[in-house]
């Protein structure tokens, strides 16, 4: 276990901390596949007397519910015939912060195993950890990070219960991308929101009014990959509390509305030695832009795929919604230098030269869409997958290439047809998130929705 044999600092911290009262609540916590924080809130004492040596036991239907809690059938490695046994959430010490924004509360990210200290290949963060392990051993260390778009919201969550998910009131009343009054309106959240992000250990390095009334952008800095996702996840899940324990709500939903802007979660990649800070993606001279072999290969390889890994950055019925002509999401799998209208948008200069990957939402689980993304790349340089032509102009109108899955039954079959799936993956990976992305297209077609009421009920 984590903590058995020497002591990290973080630790050693931590003990003091919990010595002297500062701290008294641990969280522990892991992603679920939907992207949600799981886990415990342990007292201090407990913590230091069990948790540092044993993790936290867990039921393992955690990774195997939709996102009503309900435990649907088709999972492997849970259901009714194994019992819903344990798991253990073994800490990893590098992630333990303290957490602003609750009180004497302080928390660890840690990683999903068995009782016999085997990884659980479906876990999220396991995932992404072998594709690091991957890019290794092809002497790569890739870094990234995300820049997130979210609604806030003057309702509470639970005030949108009361109202039935309908009639919901943003903070602000018109389109305040980079509008500098209409952020100051809102600072008091979002400023709050940074300076505790800081403080968490999650540096926020700009915010900004988006491109709809009441939403709002942030960029996380880039860092190592995996350091990259676990900002990301605790900073989806510290923006909602914070947003709540100010009164108000906060939506990563990829499109609340369909006449509101969807929300993205534009990942940003690109590739290192090992061994020295030197770009894998730039090349003095290369064509065009400076672009590696390395790096032209790595685009290749995540367009020939976007559609087959999409249920791993677009996962729900309304992510899909958001992939629209003209609103800022992509549709059409093309790149092009600098271009917001392509799918993958190639920015920056010298050794910052990278890949901005503009598919994901802002509901992505951040260690999904990461590891689906340097699995794609990783492939892509493997098979010297040379990407297509520079798309120049507008990318909506693109022809000639793939585009986009128009809905998550779209998106099942592409990763049912996959090949390169499996082999990057794991085969029970595929099959895991197969069947949560089959078990929610179930759910939405089960229900009768207001739009057939209104269009089908007189006139149909």
């Amino acid at each position: 276990m984590s903590g058995t044999t020497g002591e990290h600092p973080n630790l050693a911290a931590l003990r003091r901390q919990v010595a002297s009262g500062e701290i008294d609540t641990i969280v522990v916590a892991f992603t679920d596949m939907q992207g949600r924080l799981m886990g415990k809130r342990v007292n201090g004492p407990a913590f230091l007397d069990g948790v540092i040596d044993h993790g936290v036991h867990i039921c393992t239907y955690l990774l195997g519910t939709d996102m009503e809690m309900n435990t649907p059938d088709g999972f492997e490695l849970m259901n009714w015939e194994t019992g819903y046994g344990d798991w253990i959430v073994d800490p990893d010490w590098g992630t333990l912060r303290v957490i602003p924004w609750l009180e004497r509360t302080a928390l660890v990210l840690g990683d999903v195993i068995d009782d016999q200290h085997a990884a659980i290949p479906i876990s999220p963060r396991t995932i992404l950890r072998r594709q690091v392990d991957a890019a290794a051993a092809m002497g790569m260390a890739i870094k990234a990070g995300s820049e997130f778009e979210y609604y806030l919201l003057t309702d509470t969550y639970e005030a949108a219960v009361r109202k039935g998910f309908v009639g919901l009131e943003r903070f602000g009343h018109y389109n305040e991308d980079y509008h500098l009054l209409q952020g100051t309106k809102a600072e008091p959240v979002h400023g709050a929101l940074r300076r505790l992000m800081h403080r968490a250990g999650v540096p926020i390095e700009f915010s900004k009014g988006e491109a709809a009334a009441g939403q709002h952008e942030v960029n996380i800095r880039y860092d190592h990959v995996l350091e990259s996702a676990d900002r990301s996840v605790i900073f989806k899940h510290g923006a909602k509390e914070i947003a709540w324990l100010d009164g108000m709500g906060l939506t990563f939903m990829a499109k609340p509305d369909h006449a509101w802007t969807g929300s993205s979660g534009h990942l940003h990649m690109s590739a290192w030695g090992l061994d020295d800070d030197r770009s894998l993606f730039f090349a003095d001279g290369a064509s065009p832009y400076g672009m590696s072999d390395t790096m032209r290969w790595f685009l290749g390889g995540q367009m020939a795929l976007s559609r087959e890994l999409a249920i791993f950055f677009a996962p729900f019925i309304n992510s899909y919604k958001r992939f629209a002509v003209a609103s800022w999401a992509p549709v059409n799998v093309v790149w092009g230098r600098d271009n917001r209208t392509t799918g993958f948008r190639v920015v920056g200069n010298g050794p910052a030269l990278h890949i901005e990957c503009r598919f994901p939402g802002g509901d992505m689980n951040a260690y999904l869409t990461y590891a689906a993304f340097i699995g794609a790349g990783l492939w892509g340089v493997r098979n010297r997958v040379e990407p297509p032509a520079e798309w120049k102009g507008n990318g909506y109108v693109a022809t000639g290439c793939d585009r986009m899955p128009r809905a998550l039954y779209e998106a099942i079959r592409a990763l049912e047809e996959s090949v390169a799936a499996p082999e990057i993956l794991g085969a029970d990976v595929v099959a895991h998130y197969l069947n949560a992305a089959r078990v929610e297209q179930e759910a939405f077609d089960r229900v009768v929705h207001p739009w057939e009421r209104e269009r089908y009920l007189e006139r149909g």
